[in-house]
């Protein structure tokens, strides 16, 4: 079924116009941002056939070559990228950015889940942190395999006495899904 063929109070552009954003399903909000959809395929159902096989978390980790072969052209794989990396942003702008105050584990687990959470490799960072605990810096210290960082800890110190900081937070991932076997 083609998409123009559907009565115009069953698009989704007209039901977010009509009801607004929240009113539309996730499937209904991706085709907005995709526009068309392919050959064969109406942007709804390409949308709906990309979220029950990927859902929103696993386009992250489809690559543009992937994302091409699925999708069949080479814009929406664009579309879908440059909409991952806009949703990061504006989650690390809403969670405050560099100034962001740490007052919690959890403040550090949201800073980090959407950047590390697909990771391949274990990175190794830094927070360096002033008085109030806000955050003065961020720093990338080792990028290391999947199961292994090396760092020295002149790396992490010689950076927070430049920084002149009040206390610093170590984070790393676990590509391997398992936070208990090191």
């Amino acid at each position: 079924m083609n998409i123009h063929s559907l009565h115009f109070s069953s698009k989704p552009s007209y039901k977010l116009i009509r009801s607004g954003a929240t009113t539309l399903d996730t499937a209904e909000l991706l085709a907005i941002l995709l526009g068309r959809g392919t050959k064969g395929e109406n942007v709804l159902e390409l949308s709906h056939r990309l979220l029950k096989n990927y859902n929103l978390h696993g386009l992250e980790t489809l690559s543009y070559r992937q994302l091409k072969t699925i999708c069949g052209d080479h814009v929406k794989p664009l579309q879908i990228l440059s909409f991952v990396e806009l949703s990061k942003r504006y989650n690390k702008l809403i969670n405050g950015g560099y100034k962001q105050k740490i007052t919690s584990a959890e403040d550090v687990f949201n800073r980090f889940k959407d950047r590390l959470g697909q990771e391949k490799q274990e990175h190794f960072i830094v927070l360096y942190l002033d008085s109030k605990h806000q955050i003065l810096k961020e720093e990338t210290i080792s990028i290391g395999t999947l199961d292994a960082s090396l760092v020295h800890p002149r790396e992490v110190f010689k950076r927070a006495i430049q920084e002149s900081a009040y206390g610093i937070i170590l984070v790393h991932n676990h590509p391997s899904g398992d936070p208990i076997h090191d």
